[in-house]
Protein backbone atom coordinates (compact mmCIF):
# COMPACT_ATOMS: atom_id res chain seq x y z
CA UNK A 1 0.00 0.00 0.00
CA UNK A 2 1.45 3.37 -1.04
CA UNK A 3 0.18 6.94 -1.20
CA UNK A 4 1.70 10.26 -2.26
CA UNK A 5 0.70 13.84 -1.39
CA UNK A 6 2.01 17.19 -2.52
CA UNK A 7 2.40 20.03 -0.05
CA UNK A 8 -0.73 21.80 -1.31
CA UNK A 9 -2.66 18.83 0.07
CA UNK A 10 -3.50 17.14 -3.23
CA UNK A 11 -2.92 13.43 -3.68
CA UNK A 12 -0.81 12.21 -6.58
CA UNK A 13 -0.43 8.82 -8.22
CA UNK A 14 2.55 7.09 -6.52
CA UNK A 15 3.11 5.07 -9.71
CA UNK A 16 3.73 8.21 -11.79
CA UNK A 17 7.25 9.77 -11.73
CA UNK A 18 7.47 12.91 -9.61
CA UNK A 19 11.15 13.97 -9.66
CA UNK A 20 13.07 15.39 -12.61
CA UNK A 21 16.18 13.53 -13.67
CA UNK A 22 18.29 16.59 -12.82
CA UNK A 23 16.85 16.97 -9.32
CA UNK A 24 19.73 17.36 -6.89
CA UNK A 25 18.12 14.90 -4.52
CA UNK A 26 18.54 12.25 -7.23
CA UNK A 27 21.89 13.35 -8.59
CA UNK A 28 23.69 14.15 -5.33
CA UNK A 29 21.51 13.06 -2.44
CA UNK A 30 21.17 16.78 -1.72
CA UNK A 31 18.12 16.79 0.47
CA UNK A 32 16.62 15.78 3.81
CA UNK A 33 13.83 13.57 5.07
CA UNK A 34 11.93 12.33 8.11
CA UNK A 35 9.90 9.15 8.60
CA UNK A 36 6.95 9.18 10.99
CA UNK A 37 4.98 6.20 12.26
CA UNK A 38 1.23 6.67 12.06
CA UNK A 39 -0.98 4.22 13.97
CA UNK A 40 -4.75 4.20 13.43
CA UNK A 41 -4.51 7.61 11.82
CA UNK A 42 -2.38 9.23 14.51
CA UNK A 43 1.14 10.36 13.52
CA UNK A 44 3.59 9.85 16.39
CA UNK A 45 5.97 12.63 17.45
CA UNK A 46 5.12 14.70 14.37
CA UNK A 47 6.24 17.99 15.93
CA UNK A 48 9.56 16.47 17.03
CA UNK A 49 10.06 15.15 13.51
CA UNK A 50 9.30 18.56 12.02
CA UNK A 51 11.70 20.18 14.51
CA UNK A 52 14.38 17.76 13.34
CA UNK A 53 13.53 18.39 9.67
CA UNK A 54 13.97 22.13 10.25
CA UNK A 55 17.29 21.56 12.02
CA UNK A 56 18.54 19.42 9.15
CA UNK A 57 17.49 22.13 6.71
CA UNK A 58 19.45 24.75 8.68
CA UNK A 59 22.56 22.57 8.66
CA UNK A 60 22.13 21.97 4.93
CA UNK A 61 21.34 25.66 4.23
CA UNK A 62 18.28 24.35 2.43
CA UNK A 63 15.10 26.30 1.81
CA UNK A 64 12.32 24.41 3.57
CA UNK A 65 8.58 24.87 2.95
CA UNK A 66 6.61 26.20 5.91
CA UNK A 67 5.53 23.78 8.61
CA UNK A 68 1.82 24.21 7.86
CA UNK A 69 2.29 22.79 4.37
CA UNK A 70 3.86 19.62 5.76
CA UNK A 71 0.94 19.21 8.13
CA UNK A 72 -1.46 19.69 5.21
CA UNK A 73 0.20 16.98 3.12
CA UNK A 74 0.40 14.56 6.07
CA UNK A 75 -3.31 15.08 6.76
CA UNK A 76 -4.08 14.32 3.11
CA UNK A 77 -2.37 10.93 3.38
CA UNK A 78 -3.89 10.16 6.78
CA UNK A 79 -7.40 11.02 5.55
CA UNK A 80 -7.31 8.50 2.71
CA UNK A 81 -5.29 5.69 4.29
CA UNK A 82 -7.35 2.49 4.89
CA UNK A 83 -6.72 2.27 8.64
CA UNK A 84 -9.24 -0.52 9.21
CA UNK A 85 -7.25 -2.92 7.04
CA UNK A 86 -3.75 -1.40 7.32
CA UNK A 87 -3.43 0.00 10.87
CA UNK A 88 0.13 1.33 10.57
CA UNK A 89 1.83 3.48 7.97
CA UNK A 90 5.31 4.90 7.46
CA UNK A 91 4.82 8.57 6.58
CA UNK A 92 7.89 10.00 4.88
CA UNK A 93 8.57 13.73 4.47
CA UNK A 94 11.10 14.52 1.73
CA UNK A 95 12.65 17.81 0.63
CA UNK A 96 15.41 18.20 -1.96
CA UNK A 97 17.25 21.27 -3.20
CA UNK A 98 15.32 21.00 -6.45
CA UNK A 99 16.59 20.83 -10.04
CA UNK A 100 20.24 21.52 -10.80
CA UNK A 101 20.57 25.13 -11.90
CA UNK A 102 17.02 25.96 -10.86
CA UNK A 103 15.70 28.97 -8.99
CA UNK A 104 16.16 27.39 -5.57
CA UNK A 105 12.60 26.14 -5.20
CA UNK A 106 12.80 22.84 -3.35
CA UNK A 107 11.13 19.62 -4.36
CA UNK A 108 8.95 18.45 -1.47
CA UNK A 109 6.37 15.74 -0.93
CA UNK A 110 4.92 13.34 1.64
CA UNK A 111 4.44 9.62 1.05
CA UNK A 112 2.73 6.87 2.98
CA UNK A 113 3.74 3.22 2.81
CA UNK A 114 2.63 0.07 4.61
CA UNK A 115 5.15 -1.77 6.77
CA UNK A 116 6.92 -4.85 5.46
CA UNK A 117 6.50 -8.35 6.85
CA UNK A 118 10.25 -8.46 7.52
CA UNK A 119 10.08 -5.33 9.66
CA UNK A 120 7.21 -6.78 11.66
CA UNK A 121 9.18 -10.00 12.15
CA UNK A 122 12.14 -8.08 13.57
CA UNK A 123 9.85 -6.22 15.96
CA UNK A 124 8.44 -9.50 17.23
CA UNK A 125 11.54 -11.72 17.27
CA UNK A 126 14.35 -9.26 17.95
CA UNK A 127 17.50 -8.77 15.93
CA UNK A 128 21.19 -9.56 15.72
CA UNK A 129 23.66 -6.72 15.20
CA UNK A 130 27.28 -6.24 14.28
CA UNK A 131 29.41 -3.29 15.40
CA UNK A 132 31.13 -1.45 12.55
CA UNK A 133 33.46 1.54 12.77
CA UNK A 134 31.98 4.73 11.32
CA UNK A 135 35.36 6.47 10.97
CA UNK A 136 34.54 9.51 13.10
CA UNK A 137 35.58 10.56 16.59
CA UNK A 138 33.10 11.92 19.16
CA UNK A 139 34.29 15.52 18.77
CA UNK A 140 34.07 15.68 15.00
CA UNK A 141 30.57 17.15 14.77
CA UNK A 142 31.63 20.32 16.56
CA UNK A 143 35.00 20.44 14.82
CA UNK A 144 33.71 19.83 11.28
CA UNK A 145 30.06 20.95 10.95
CA UNK A 146 30.27 20.72 7.15
CA UNK A 147 30.21 16.92 7.49
CA UNK A 148 26.54 17.22 8.52
CA UNK A 149 26.94 14.38 11.01
CA UNK A 150 23.70 15.08 12.86
CA UNK A 151 21.55 15.98 9.84
CA UNK A 152 19.07 13.49 8.42
CA UNK A 153 20.03 13.77 4.78
CA UNK A 154 19.16 11.72 1.72
CA UNK A 155 22.83 10.67 1.44
CA UNK A 156 22.33 7.18 2.87
CA UNK A 157 24.78 5.26 0.69
CA UNK A 158 27.15 4.54 3.63
CA UNK A 159 24.26 3.41 5.82
CA UNK A 160 22.97 1.04 3.16
CA UNK A 161 26.46 -0.30 2.54
CA UNK A 162 26.79 -1.01 6.27
CA UNK A 163 23.51 -2.93 6.26
CA UNK A 164 24.71 -5.01 3.32
CA UNK A 165 27.89 -5.75 5.27
CA UNK A 166 25.77 -6.85 8.23
CA UNK A 167 23.85 -9.20 5.95
CA UNK A 168 27.11 -10.66 4.65
CA UNK A 169 28.06 -11.35 8.27
CA UNK A 170 24.74 -13.05 8.97
CA UNK A 171 23.30 -10.20 11.06
CA UNK A 172 20.16 -8.09 10.78
CA UNK A 173 21.46 -4.68 11.77
CA UNK A 174 24.46 -2.47 12.52
CA UNK A 175 25.58 -0.39 15.47
CA UNK A 176 28.22 2.12 14.43
CA UNK A 177 31.19 2.85 16.69
CA UNK A 178 33.45 5.89 16.86
CA UNK A 179 37.24 5.73 16.55
CA UNK A 180 37.55 5.60 20.36
CA UNK A 181 35.31 2.51 20.53
CA UNK A 182 32.26 4.31 21.88
CA UNK A 183 28.81 3.60 20.48
CA UNK A 184 27.14 5.93 17.99
CA UNK A 185 23.87 4.76 16.44
CA UNK A 186 22.39 2.34 13.95
CA UNK A 187 21.99 3.35 10.29
CA UNK A 188 18.33 4.12 11.01
CA UNK A 189 18.05 3.85 14.80
CA UNK A 190 19.29 4.88 18.23
CA UNK A 191 20.87 2.51 20.75
CA UNK A 192 19.28 2.10 24.20
CA UNK A 193 20.70 0.07 27.10
CA UNK A 194 19.04 -0.94 30.37
CA UNK A 195 21.37 -1.28 33.33
CA UNK A 196 19.96 -1.80 36.82
CA UNK A 197 16.74 0.17 36.39
CA UNK A 198 18.49 2.85 34.36
CA UNK A 199 18.23 3.58 30.63
CA UNK A 200 21.17 5.03 28.70
CA UNK A 201 21.77 6.18 25.13
CA UNK A 202 24.77 7.81 23.37
CA UNK A 203 24.81 11.63 23.19
CA UNK A 204 23.84 13.59 20.04
CA UNK A 205 27.03 15.62 20.56
CA UNK A 206 28.96 12.60 19.26
CA UNK A 207 27.54 13.30 15.81
CA UNK A 208 24.39 11.21 15.81
CA UNK A 209 20.76 11.99 15.14
CA UNK A 210 18.63 12.95 18.12
CA UNK A 211 16.07 10.12 18.37
CA UNK A 212 12.36 10.88 18.48
CA UNK A 213 11.42 7.35 19.56
CA UNK A 214 14.25 7.18 22.07
CA UNK A 215 13.12 10.55 23.38
CA UNK A 216 9.54 9.32 23.83
CA UNK A 217 10.76 6.22 25.64
CA UNK A 218 12.95 8.25 28.00
CA UNK A 219 10.08 10.63 28.80
CA UNK A 220 7.88 7.70 29.71
CA UNK A 221 10.63 6.02 31.73
CA UNK A 222 11.27 9.16 33.75
CA UNK A 223 7.54 9.56 34.46
CA UNK A 224 7.54 5.96 35.72
CA UNK A 225 10.48 6.58 38.06
CA UNK A 226 13.35 5.24 35.99
CA UNK A 227 16.58 7.17 35.77
CA UNK A 228 17.87 7.96 32.28
CA UNK A 229 21.22 9.08 30.94
CA UNK A 230 22.50 10.51 27.68
CA UNK A 231 26.18 9.68 27.91
CA UNK A 232 29.16 8.10 26.13
CA UNK A 233 28.77 4.32 26.05
CA UNK A 234 31.53 1.85 25.32
CA UNK A 235 30.82 -1.11 23.07
CA UNK A 236 31.78 -3.44 25.92
CA UNK A 237 28.67 -2.37 27.85
CA UNK A 238 26.47 -4.10 25.28
CA UNK A 239 27.58 -7.46 26.62
CA UNK A 240 26.90 -6.58 30.27
CA UNK A 241 23.59 -4.73 30.00
CA UNK A 242 20.26 -6.04 31.26
CA UNK A 243 18.88 -5.38 27.79
CA UNK A 244 19.80 -3.71 24.50
CA UNK A 245 17.39 -2.17 22.01
CA UNK A 246 17.43 -0.23 18.78
CA UNK A 247 14.80 2.52 18.81
CA UNK A 248 13.38 3.92 15.57
CA UNK A 249 10.12 5.45 14.46
CA UNK A 250 8.93 2.55 12.34
CA UNK A 251 10.42 -0.43 14.19
CA UNK A 252 9.59 1.13 17.57
CA UNK A 253 11.64 -0.55 20.35
CA UNK A 254 13.36 -3.60 18.84
CA UNK A 255 15.25 -5.94 21.14
CA UNK A 256 18.81 -6.99 20.32
CA UNK A 257 19.59 -10.62 21.09
CA UNK A 258 23.04 -11.01 19.51
CA UNK A 259 26.03 -8.67 19.14
CA UNK A 260 28.93 -9.61 16.86
CA UNK A 261 27.85 -13.25 16.95
CA UNK A 262 27.62 -13.45 20.74
CA UNK A 263 24.23 -13.68 22.49
CA UNK A 264 23.45 -10.85 24.92
CA UNK A 265 20.97 -10.81 27.78
CA UNK A 266 17.33 -10.77 26.74
CA UNK A 267 14.64 -10.60 29.40
CA UNK A 268 11.10 -10.99 27.97
CA UNK A 269 9.57 -9.35 31.03
CA UNK A 270 11.90 -6.36 30.83
CA UNK A 271 11.33 -6.06 27.08
CA UNK A 272 7.57 -6.00 27.65
CA UNK A 273 7.97 -3.28 30.29
CA UNK A 274 10.13 -1.17 27.99
CA UNK A 275 7.67 -1.51 25.11
CA UNK A 276 4.74 -0.62 27.39
CA UNK A 277 6.60 2.45 28.61
CA UNK A 278 7.02 3.65 25.03
CA UNK A 279 3.41 2.89 24.08
CA UNK A 280 2.16 4.74 27.17
CA UNK A 281 3.07 7.99 25.41
CA UNK A 282 0.30 7.34 22.87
Amino acid sequence: MRMLALLDGTLADPEVPLLRSDDLGVQRGDGIFETILAVDGNPREIEAHLDRLERSARLMELSLPERASWHRAVRAVLAEWPWDSVPESAIKLVCTRGPDGGDGTPTAFVSGQSLSAELMRKRAEGISVVTLERGIDPGMMERAPWLLLSAKTLSYAVNMAALREAERRGADEVVFTATDGSLLEGPTSNVVLAEGGRLATPPPSSGILRGTTQGALFRAAEEAGWSTAVEPITAERLGHADGVWLASSIRKITQVHTVDGTPVVTDPGLHERICKLYESQY
